[in-house]
């Protein structure tokens, strides 16, 4: 089975090689997003994170869900030294590094708790892979049509903060700048949550953010800094390298 939808601004595709799948099960995860989309978008005046940005809500008031974001946010902040912050000048309350990664892997144990087994949930190029293996592209900081790497998924998740799409949008929060000491961070987790999130945190830390994400039980990186040096640790689970980066 496979079925794509644009949600949160980003195409999410799903395929399942499990023989017989609820299309209940496959509804859910896409409702679920549309859901996300509507309760954490920042851009939506009425969605829950904007009250709460706009200090709209007590903590009292919030919903399970949100306080869980921002105890994953405060968490990322304090690890980071700063670094990873959601709550910039200027910029507004915006969670969206932390809410993408965490509820895509909430969809995906909606998936295992219906008894689908074999399936592969990608998010605007950040995947879940269920069974397996699966393999999964890197792409090149700076040539769309290469890769650096492919990487082969079992029970894992993978995500990519890059300069790529989206230009100098990370910003390091202990300076206030964008973060250009890399051109692009992989991670390899056990869970999206924690994938993207340190994917996120570790790019606006710049160039040091390369040795604490490695650092971090279960983590694997694969790193293309601003010298266009590729760094990434023994256990990344590589299945061919097509190119180099430089």
């Amino acid at each position: 089975m496979r079925r794509v939808e644009h949600v949160m601004g980003f195409p999410v595709s799903l395929r399942i090689d499990d023989v017989d799948v609820a299309e209940e099960a496959v509804g859910a995860v896409f409702a679920w997003l549309r859901e996300v989309d509507e309760r954490f978008s920042p851009f939506k005046a009425d969605s829950e994170v904007s009250r709460h940005g706009r200090d709209e809500l007590a903590r009292h008031e919030l919903s399970a869900d949100l306080v869980e974001v921002l105890d994953l946010c405060e968490h990322y902040r304090l690890a980071t030294g700063g670094a990873f912050d959601v709550r910039l000048p200027g910029r507004g309350f915006d969670p969206c590094a932390v809410v993408k990664g965490w509820s895509v892997q909430r969809a995906a144990e909606s998936l295992r708790a219906a008894g689908v087994r074999r399936f592969c949930l990608n998010a605007g190029g950040d995947v879940v892979a269920s069974g397996g293996p699966w393999r999964a592209g890197v792409r090149h900081p700076e040539h769309a049509d290469r890769l650096c790497a492919v990487l082969e998924l079992t029970d894992t998740a993978v995500a990519t903060s890059a300069r790529y799409e989206r230009g100098d949008h990370i910003i390091d929060g202990r300076t206030g700048r964008p973060a250009t000491g890399l051109l692009s961070m992989t991670v390899v987790a056990a869970t999206l949550t924690e994938a993207d999130s340190v994917a996120t945190a570790a790019f606006a830390m710049g160039a040091e953010g390369i040795e604490w994400a490695a650092s971090l039980p279960g983590c694997e990186v694969f790193a293309v800094d601003a010298d266009r040096q590729v760094l990434r640790t023994p256990g990344l689970p590589v299945a061919e390298e097509p190119s180099a980066a430089a």
